[in-house]
């Protein structure tokens, strides 16, 4: 089951530029717009928790 889109309209990064935020339903992931950060979906929940966010492969070479 994919995340309802109206739920992702209103999705945004927890950090506080609250950025929007791009959904992968392959990944199952959603990857903030601004700072990159990767935040999971498990059993179709957003977990937007800051500390259990990932960086970008981008930021991660830096």
């Amino acid at each position: 089951m994919a995340l309802d889109p109206q739920l992702l309209e209103i999705l945004a990064c927890p950090d506080t530029h609250h950025a929007p935020l791009d959904y992968d339903p392959v990944g199952q992931t959603l990857t903030c717009t601004e700072c990159r950060r990767i935040f999971e979906v498990r059993d179709d929940v957003p977990v937007l928790l800051l500390d259990e966010a990932r960086g970008s492969a981008a930021q991660e070479e830096k």
